[in-house]
């Protein structure tokens, strides 16, 4: 906690005594004993206001925020912001923002729109019972307004109550305009007839948030096509993440119902029933005026659908607009262009997929789940990290395990934040690779050394499933995952249920063997004592267990005769294949190309890079093959798949950053950028540029200055510009 508040925690009088559950933490294995939720507790959207005088002069007012679940604030009719990123109560967020600008002389309103989800899921810690906001207003470093009784308080029923939405993930809001409160936002609206606020202690424990609340802005559409009277199609161009805004009017009671969709069906209507198992339709209802529509939750979509179910109801088509909400990325951060419009393209769905898929935190899509995964993170944060010049998201993930799950379990769990206990034993032995990456960006030693007890916990907690040879066999308290969906894990020869069939299989292995190499390498750095011998035992371990001496190829599991494109990519990634034995291993990579889901496909690319292979994965990033992002392209993508295909899952999700490899391939693998030192003190430059790509053009932010690299007719050129200096390389 970093800061003593004078203000109170304000609290909608119809949570009063209902006391939080004590068994929302648990292992995923372990049964927690049912959770009593009161139904007309979810889904709650509650109004909260302060009208003021500022009579004096001001040089800087600061205003501190929070609510439980989630919450947008105006300042005197203007949206200053939304959040917080969701955490735990015992480390929740609150949110700074400077409203100097936003606040007059003479009468002010700070009005709040909290809203309290209610259900376990991976995009909210809710279900907890716990809700309410504090607020405090700071004019001149001196507190002038804070929560207290004299707020006043609505609950506003004007949001319906739609159907549950993905995984629990959201409700729909079938609004109904006649129970708007109109202006309720602006100065001068009569709350008289408002509740009083009421002030409840709270358990929360507040910190101010390490990141800045998402970018929010409004985009047009591209095209507005008339399917028919009273009946609109509507193009944003690409997939967005946030809410249509439009203003429509007719007589009280007429209806207008709004689809979402990430593609269109064969008739050109929007396709609302989502392959990936969301339904984004509401039925809205008109109040008889000029209505407003404003929606709440975000969604993921490209096209929106109208449909007025009577004549004379008239929408304001100039009025249309995405409300789009991502975390802040600068457009020009991080800029590439090639001679090759094919990788072109990919850069730029792969792009889209991680601004879009990078919210509060980083989520595996922003539609069904909206969750942020230990696992995809290995490919988005620093894929973030590089597109927008900004590590405090990549920081704060990393600290979410730390924080949020590592109370559950030393070997951490699969989704933070969110109250959904899910554990995969493959993702939590990213973790510390994710550390070491994130120090390397940064340079910052002293979080390296916070965390290192807790890579090393990860160590110890699987320490606890390994046979006389150090190898893991049955860990069974996680999910082994090795690559999803199922059909994509090209044969792999191993009882994957929960909880993992008996055995020893490669591919969890050769990721402990990978943690085990990360942590020693940590240790170094920190001056630790590291444990060499294991590592030596356990490279012969994994060779004696799963090395094919006659095929030269690893097999999935002890016993198996079958190898796996995964099991031998990742033994090529972690340098566990015997010395002066990589061809063979090579060329069945050549042979399987890319018959694996898009999350194994980073390790399959940077396993090929780190054998020197640049020209195989060159291939394999730009082929045509049905396993490749031109697949995605050829199906209209804007942001990159879930899969390689729509069709290769049933409920494949057309926004999933987790497809993103090329984005750190190209930068660091064939363009050859790294920091040298942590903290890009010195640059490392080490390009390895394929034939097929004649000319290209990087510019990127780092905290070593603008980095340009130049590349035509085999000649190269490295430009660094740090505002004092520029140098020239080449």
């Amino acid at each position: 906690m970093d800061k003593v508040w004078s203000a109170s925690w304000l609290m909608d009088k119809a949570f009063e005594g209902v006391s939080p559950p004590d068994n929302l933490f648990h292992k995923e294995q372990s049964k927690p004993v049912a959770i009593e939720h009161r139904v007309d507790l979810a889904n709650r959207h509650w109004l909260i206001r302060k009208s003021f005088e500022l009579d004096k002069s001001m040089k800087r007012a600061v205003l501190d925020i929070t609510a439980d679940d989630y919450y947008k604030l105006y300042i005197n009719g203007h949206l200053a912001g939304q959040g917080p990123a969701q955490s735990t109560f015992d480390h929740y967020y609150y949110n700074r923002y400077d409203v100097t600008e936003l606040l007059r002389p003479g009468p002010n309103v700070i009005a709040v729109h909290v809203y309290y989800h209610g259900l376990i899921c991976r995009a909210y810690n809710s279900g907890d019972n716990r809700q309410g906001m504090i607020a405090e207003l700071r004019i001149d470093d001196e507190v002038f307004v804070h929560t207290d009784s004299t707020w006043r308080c609505w609950n506003t029923e004007e949001y319906g109550h739609g159907e549950i939405i993905g995984y629990d993930t959201q409700f729909g809001e079938p609004l109904d305009l006649r129970l708007k409160q109109p202006e309720w936002k602006a100065n001068g609206f009569d709350d008289s007839s408002w509740e009083e606020a009421v002030v409840q202690s709270t358990d929360h424990v507040l910190y101010l948030q390490p990141t800045p609340p998402v970018s929010v802005y409004e985009k047009s559409p591209v095209q507005i096509i008339q399917a028919a009277p009273g009946h609109y199609r509507i193009d944003f161009g690409e997939e967005v993440t946030g809410q249509v805004k439009f203003t429509a009017s007719g007589q009280a009671g007429n209806k207008i119902e709004v689809r979402y969709g990430e593609e269109l069906q064969d008739d050109g209507a929007v396709r609302y029933e989502m392959r990936c198992n969301c339904t984004y339709q509401e039925v809205c209802t008109l109040s008889g005026g000029v209505d407003e529509f404003e929606f709440f939750d975000y969604k993921a979509f490209r096209y929106v659908e109208l449909l007025s179910y009577e004549p004379g109801i008239h929408v304001d088509l100039t009025s249309i607009a995405a409300i789009v909400r991502h975390y802040p990325m600068k457009e020009d951060a991080c800029i590439f262009e090639s001679s090759d419009s094919l990788l072109n393209n990919i850069w730029s769905i792969c792009r889209n997929g991680v601004k879009y898929g990078s919210q509060e935190g980083y989520v595996d899509c922003p539609s069904r789940e909206k969750g942020q995964y230990l696992g995809d993170n290995t490919i988005i944060a620093p894929s973030q990290a590089y597109l927008s010049g900004d590590l405090r998201l990549f920081r704060k993930a990393l600290l979410d395990y730390v924080i949020l799950s590592s109370k559950v379990c030393p070997g951490l769990m699969a989704v933070a934040p969110g109250h959904y206990m899910q554990e995969i034993a493959d993702f939590s032995l990213q973790w510390p690779v994710q550390l070491l990456k994130y120090y390397k960006m940064s340079g910052d030693i002293q979080f390296l050394r916070e965390m290192y007890p807790h890579a090393l916990g990860i160590l110890e907690h699987f320490a606890a499933y390994e046979r006389c040879d150090g190898l893991l066999e049955r860990v069974t308290d996680k999910w082994n995952l090795v690559d999803w969906p199922e059909g994509l894990r090209d044969g792999y020869d191993f009882d994957l249920r929960k909880p993992v069939g008996a055995g020893c299989h490669n591919v969890l292995n050769a990721f402990y063997y990978g943690a085990h190499e990360t942590v020693a390498e940590i240790s170094s750095i920190l001056g630790e004592c590291s444990d060499e011998q294991k590592l030596t035992s356990l490279y012969h371990a994994y060779i004696k267990t799963f090395y094919n001496e006659e095929t030269g190829l690893f097999v999935d599991a002890e016993g198996s005769t079958h190898s796996s494109l995964h099991s031998n990519a990742l033994a090529l990634l972690f340098g566990l294949v015997p010395s002066g034995k990589k061809q063979p291993v090579i060329e069945f990579i050549r042979k399987k190309r890319l018959s694996c889901g898009v999350y194994m496909a980073y390790f399959v690319l940077k396993a090929l890079t780190s054998a020197g292979e640049h020209e195989l994965a060159y291939d394999l990033i730009t082929s045509t093959d049905e396993n490749s992002w031109a697949t995605m392209i050829k199906e209209g993508a804007t942001t990159c798949f879930e899969s390689w295909s729509k069709e290769h899952k049933w409920n494949t999700s057309l926004c999933h950053p987790w497809a993103s490899a090329p984005i750190l391939i190209l930068i660091e693998d064939f363009i050859g950028l790294s920091s040298a030192e942590p903290g890009w003190t010195k640059i490392g430059f080490n390009p390895s540029i394929p034939q097929a790509l004649e000319a290209f053009q990087l510019e990127i932010e780092t905290l070593a200055g603008r980095i340009e690299v130049h590349y035509k007719e085999k000649n190269i050129q490295l430009i660094v510009d740090n505002g004092a200096n520029k140098y020239i390389y080449g």
